[in-house]
């Protein structure tokens, strides 16, 4: 089963689990051992220390206080941190959606009632760019807790599914992602998934579902081998008071109120309906007010309002799994109403707004050059992106005051998975040569503000003139069981989020499934629930794309007015250091002469990024004269940079001068000196007699043809 040796007074073990053709070992007792649990996990040369610590102490809280924190040292990489502080700062995206990984899954596996503080940090000590380290600190954590005293209802498995020349492939490494149209991040108990992240290339619902089965297998044996490993060598779970609901209280409030909270919860209107509920609760609370010798008066009270909070949200979930009644009052596969535009903000590249019920949702389009793009100091193989989407919720989009700090960690997720939606479906470089940047304003909130995000930020695409693949829609599932009562929900609001046990996310396009976010808070969600919701969820965005189509159903043919425009130029890689100039002297005139920004890479692609389309095609049009070969017979206008006794010297392009001797100065006639024809700073036009190389340089004799009179441009 497992090695063991002592190091001190605390054992060391190590476990191997084997997931498809990849090997996972775990080992505890040497690294970290004065935390609850400590695992450390590698595959390949990929090595992460998870730690889980749980507090001696309780929480007077109403919730389970549980932190995850991801630690990226780019040491684990063999780098040093970029910039000018070399040292790691606030954690990156990556890390934050990690962490987020490891929480969903995590989070819902603990006693109703259980509130000591419990802090999961993953510390990533060594990437080896082949395998992801992510769903190792999935691992990782269920270990950690799982050989710990805390009272984890886990273990959990975890693992990446990938698909390769047709074939499954568990934990593929980087390179297999890349080719990969699947990536499936999936966790959960030897009974079912609980968690769920998808990025797609438009691929079926048949095939998610296929792709969740040969996860979930590779899931029970890691589970089984973790539980066998955690009976081995853990230590003993902590005992603790649950501090759950009292049944009595509950029971008193129903027998005088259950009449007036059910009507409270059957209003339509969010807010009315938030209003009513609060007010009855304050009707409930001076109904049993504390007695004057109380000895603790505001435990009374706080365990009086959560006896009225769960008497609420048990009437609500009866009233929709077993009444098959909405807090809304929809059907179970009705989406709420819809409203689609496009060109809202006038100045931006593109702008959309998407409102489906009570969510509402701006997103505005920025085009930028290459140069524009986001640099990744992380420890994976990306080092850029060119396409990035940002979302925000302000606690105005709720009816709320609040600080208007930088976002959370529940922005950079909606962020990411909106991008990942979208990703499948944006241009190549090769044709469209620009970086995308979208922003998603949230203005309304009432459930799956994510999805909305996703179909604004279409629509601000092709507002945009962005030549997308195809539109992309996305839309938010719940479901609500009560034993052998459950019923799945199309398009979820708030309050069935929250009250809910499923959060299911699905975005695609006509074509297929491009991303896929699900967290399960139950047990008991079988494949054939899932397969109902895959299939509602794909019919709604259906229904959405149709609506969206209504307004704009293609990308525009040109970009907006105020949109900069790329033009771009191949030339000979020998004529870069042409075009460069020296010290840069050339392309930095260009820039300034054209209002434009210049690129050129070792392949001799140059781009041209202009707010102006006319002087951009002006600037291409230089940089082509610049480029290009002077040969025989040509006639060029240039002007004249020295006189000598023997010729003078025109300069034909930037870096490149001719010489017309002084026999080739008169028509017909001799010239007894150069500066009787012409002089320093004349504009002539001349023919090219020879082109020749001598030493290495360039040689090129040139004949008058016509001195011009004023300064002509060239």
């Amino acid at each position: 089963m497992s090695e063991q040796t002592v190091v001190g007074a605390r054992p060391v073990s190590t476990i191997e689990i084997v997931v498809g053709d990849k090997r996972i070992s775990l080992e505890t007792g040497r690294l970290a051992k004065q935390a609850s649990g400590a695992v450390l996990v590698r595959s390949g040369d990929t090595m992460v220390l998870v730690t889980a610590v749980v507090s001696k102490s309780e929480r007077n809280v109403d919730f389970f206080p549980l932190t995850v924190d991801i630690e990226e040292g780019m040491y684990a990489a063999g780098k040093i941190p970029g910039g000018f502080i070399k040292k790691e700062g606030r954690p990156s995206d990556r890390a934050i959606l990690t962490a987020r990984l490891i929480d969903r899954p995590v989070r819902p596996l603990w006693p109703a009632g259980f509130n000591k503080e419990t802090h999961i940090v993953a510390t990533v000590l060594s990437v080896d760019k082949q395998n992801p380290h992510d769903v190792l600190a999935i691992v990782g954590a269920s270990a950690a807790l799982s050989l710990s005293e805390a009272p984890f209802l886990g273990p959990i498995g975890a693992v990446r599914v990938g698909k390769v020349d047709g074939s499954w492939v568990i934990n593929p490494t980087y390179a297999e992602i890349e080719e990969s149209p699947v990536n499936l991040i999936v966790a959960g108990t030897a009974e079912a998934i609980s968690m769920v992240e998808a990025g797609c290339r438009e691929v079926s619902e048949a095939e998610i579902l296929a792709g969740l089965e040969v996860a979930h297998e590779a899931i029970k044996k890691q589970v089984e081998v973790l539980s066998r490993w955690a009976a081995e060598v853990g230590v003993p779970k902590m005992e603790f008071a649950e501090r759950l609901p009292d049944r009595l209280l509950m029971d008193k409030i129903k027998a005088r109120f259950a009449g007036e909270v059910l009507e409270a919860v059957s209003l339509l209107e969010k807010h009315e309906r938030a209003a009513a509920v609060a007010d009855l609760k304050q009707q409930v609370l001076a109904a049993w007010p504390p007695a004057e010798d109380a000895e603790d008066p505001a435990a009374e009270v706080a365990a009086l309002s959560k006896a009225f909070d769960a008497v609420e949200k048990e009437i609500i979930r009866r009233r929709i799994a077993v009444d098959k009644v909405r807090p809304d009052g929809r059907a179970a596969d009705e989406i709420r109403p819809l409203a689609v535009e496009v060109g809202v903000a006038p100045r931006t590249h593109g702008s959309g707004l998407f409102t489906r019920g009570q969510t509402q949702v701006l997103s505005l389009l920025t085009l930028g050059a290459s140069r524009d793009e986001q640099r990744i100091d992380g420890l994976g193989v990306e080092e850029s992106k060119r396409f990035m989407h940002h979302y925000k919720f302000p606690p105005f989009s709720v009816g709320e005051a609040g600080f208007m700090r930088g976002p959370g960690r529940r922005e950079i997720g909606h962020g990411a998975l909106a991008e990942r939606a979208l990703e499948p479906v944006i241009p190549a470089q090769e044709t469209f040569p620009y970086t995308i940047r979208l922003v998603s304003e949230t203005l309304e909130s009432n459930g799956s503000s994510s999805m909305a995000s996703v179909c604004a930020s279409t629509l601000a695409l092709m507002d945009g003139g962005v030549p997308i693949i195809r539109p992309v829609a996305g839309i938010a599932m719940g479901l609500v069981k009560e034993k052998d009562d459950h019923i799945v929900l199309t398009d979820i609001a708030g309050v069935e989020d929250h009250l809910g046990d499923m959060d299911f996310k699905v975005a695609g396009t006509r074509n297929g499934v491009t991303a896929l976010q699900m967290d399960i808070k139950i047990k008991g969600v079988t494949f054939q629930i899932l397969s109902d919701a895959l299939e509602r969820a794909r019919k709604a965005r259906l229904h959405i794309l149709d609506a969206m189509a209504a307004v704009i159903d293609r990308p525009r043919g040109d970009l907006k007015e105020f949109a900069p425009r790329i033009g771009t130029v191949r030339i000979d890689p020998e004529k870069i250091g042409a075009l460069i100039g020296k010290g840069g002297e050339t392309i930095r005139g260009l820039e300034a002469e054209f209002e434009c920004t210049i690129e050129v890479d070792d392949e001799g692609l140059v781009k041209v990024f202009a707010t102006d389309g006319r002087m951009g095609d002006a600037c291409m049009e230089r940089i082509r004269s610049i480029t290009k070969e002077i040969e025989a017979g040509e006639i060029i206008v240039g002007r004249v940079v020295s006189t000598t006794n023997f010729g003078a010297f025109v300069n034909l392009k930037p870096g490149t001068d001719g010489l017309i001797h002084i026999s080739k100065l008169g028509a017909g006639h001799r010239v007894n000196t150069v500066e009787e024809v012409v002089n320093k700073g004349d504009m002539v036009k001349v023919q090219v007699l020879d082109v020749a190389i001598q030493n290495g340089k360039e040689k090129i004799s040139l004949k008058l043809l016509e001195k011009l009179a004023g300064d002509v441009a060239g």
